[in-house]
């Protein structure tokens, strides 16, 4: 339930602090007062398209910030919880926007996407706009409120599931069909590739030691020679021997260690040297004996690299990435080679996915059969008490024309009215006036509104063109609702304001400078002034002031009675 609202700098509001209650609250003022500017800011708060142009003149920013009584909500509880959003049983949704055009939006203090609002938004709030019987004529629309008061939403997700997944298999076949030609093609150029890769036999990772080897065999003189020469200066010139020299070296300075002992240490390096270069020699040794002068797997190497280089050119690809490219051709084969098997495959689990999406489309077809049956009856008793007397509602279920799938079920769904006894019913387009149109949108939202678990349910204008006692029954069909739900109704007939458990008026007020409005709840003597103005208009007589009193009395004694 909406519990509170607040609106900071928001088109002509500069600050609006207002508290909800349970049950129906009619929302009332003169015409351009800004009765909707309550609904503006909460449809901003809810993630709507926000402008530039909605911000106060003169200020940086405006704020809407609306709390939510979660009550028993699980769903939405659940909701935030997922998301790490969760604050006892309330809920705090906050939109700020910039007049340079930017917003921000906030859910119990936390910076969401929009369209987290959106989605948490459609949870919390249902709004019925006043030109909601307009888009009652669009058959998709039909179709969402019969669905809605079928309770469809559950199984309408595993339908649309079933019919992409359904789809998605068909689009797979449909590709392995017609790409028959190009498959064919494409496997005989694969057969070549995967044939000529398997006969050169690339190993991952060959190429760098390929290279090392032949970077040794193809300079094997020049290593023989300078190791052998590094040998003859390190060890084997009896005199001039590196080794020879260092060792002389290291036994005259061994001799002054006594007359100084700051030679030990440097004695300790040149000991030191002299090992690692008696190991140094060893080893060159060893390297020297092992270096092979082999002109025969020179030129094998040569051949091995010249032909890796010449088939990854045919490639297009890396010599270095010969290897995985052999892989991937052979698996590309593989799939073409078993695309007959997938196509056997396909076919079962396209009739598997096709049994799924019939067993789901049928029972949608049945909620909606018994939905309708229920529906039509409620609507048609509400028409009469609408002042449509001898009205019958009707909702028409053609199949599809070719009977195939779709993602929203095998049939059509189409709203009917009669509003003569005796005539067929047809579609309400070509029937209703817009009078009638209007209250026929408002008898189905009362019933939908009953069965759906949206706390919240807002009204705007929904009335529009009726009046007398059809106005004071639309007022008691929404006060009755209101006993289920929180119900915001804009209004100005002071039938249905009447009816309300409480009462807001929006005032307009203008000096040279400023135009600012507001909302307040009214007190009992303060509703019956509110009353009278709609009921007289500009005058009000004592005669207009008594009608409204006797209206808000009646209004509650037969409420009090309902109840």
């Amino acid at each position: 339930m909406l519990s509170h609202i607040h609106i900071r700098n928001f088109t002509i509001v500069e600050l609006l602090e207002l508290d909800l209650a349970p049950g129906m609250s009619s929302l009332t003022g003169e015409t351009g007062a800004g009765k909707s500017i309550l609904l503006d800011a909460l449809g901003l708060a809810l993630g709507d398209r926000a402008e530039s142009g909605m911000v106060r003149h003169g200020c940086e920013r405006a704020e809407i910030s609306a709390s939510f009584d979660l009550g028993d909500k699980p769903a939405i509880q659940r909701w935030l919880s997922d998301r790490e959003l969760e604050m006892e049983d309330e809920c705090i949704i906050r939109r700020t926007l910039s007049k340079d055009g930017r917003s921000k939006g906030y859910i119990n203090g936390q910076p969401q996407p929009l369209g987290s609002l959106r989605e948490l938004g459609e949870m919390l709030v249902d709004i019925h706009g006043q030109h909601a019987h307009q888009a009652l004529l669009r058959r998709e629309q039909q179709r969402e409120m019969l669905d809605q008061y079928a309770n469809n939403s559950s199984l309408l997700k595993q339908l649309n599931q079933a019919y992409r997944h359904w789809s998605q298999l068909n689009q797979q076949l449909s590709a392995l069909r017609s790409d028959k030609q190009e498959r064919d093609a494409k496997l005989e150029l694969l057969h070549y590739q995967v044939h000529e890769l398997t006969q050169l036999n690339p190993q991952a990772d060959e190429l760098e030691p390929l290279d090392q080897e032949h970077q040794r065999l193809a300079h094997a003189n020049r290593l023989l020679e300078s190791s052998q020469l590094a040998l003859q200066q390190l060890h084997e010139d009896d005199q001039s021997a590196l080794i020879s020299q260092l060792q002389r070296i290291t036994r005259e300075l061994s001799e002054l260690q006594t007359i100084d002992t700051a030679l030990i240490p440097i004695c300790e390096l040149l000991d030191s040297a002299s090992i690692q270069l008696d190991e140094a020699v060893t080893e060159l040794r060893h390297y020297r004996d092992s270096v092979d002068i082999d002109p025969q797997q020179l030129q094998q190497v040569e051949a091995r690299l010249s032909e890796l280089h010449e088939i990854a050119r045919k490639h297009n690809c890396r010599p270095e990435q010969l290897y995985d490219h052999q892989q991937q051709l052979q698996q590309q084969l593989e799939e073409i080679k078993n695309a007959e098997i997938k196509y056997d495959t396909l076919e079962n689990d396209i009739s598997h996915a096709a049994a799924q999406y019939q067993t789901l489309a049928d029972k949608l077809t049945r909620t909606r059969q018994n939905a309708a049956k229920k529906l039509e009856k409620a609507v048609t008793d509400n028409l009469q008490q609408l002042s449509m007397s001898g009205s019958r509602f009707e909702i028409a279920m053609p199949r599809l024309n070719d009977g195939g799938f779709a993602p929203h079920g095998q049939e059509k769904i189409e709203f009917l009215i009669s509003t003569n006894p005796g005539q067929p019913a047809q579609p309400m387009n070509k029937i209703a006036s817009g009078g009638e149109l209007s209250r026929i949108s408002l008898a189905i939202q009362v019933i939908t509104s009953r069965v759906h678990g949206i706390a919240t349910i807002i009204f705007d204008e929904v009335d529009v063109g009726i009046g007398g006692g059809t106005a004071e029954i639309v007022g008691q069909m929404l006060r009755a609702l209101g006993e289920h739900r929180q119900v915001l109704c804009v209004t100005h007939q002071p039938q249905v304001a009447s009816q309300g458990h409480q009462q807001l008026h929006v005032r307009k007020q203008t000096d040279k400078t400023s135009t600012t409005t507001t909302i307040a709840e009214l007190t009992e003597d303060a509703r019956i002034d509110e009353l009278a103005r709609m009921l007289g208009g500009i005058v009000i007589t004592e005669q207009t002031q008594a009608h409204a009193c006797e209206m808000l009395a009646l209004a509650q004694k037969n409420n009090q009675q309902s109840d």
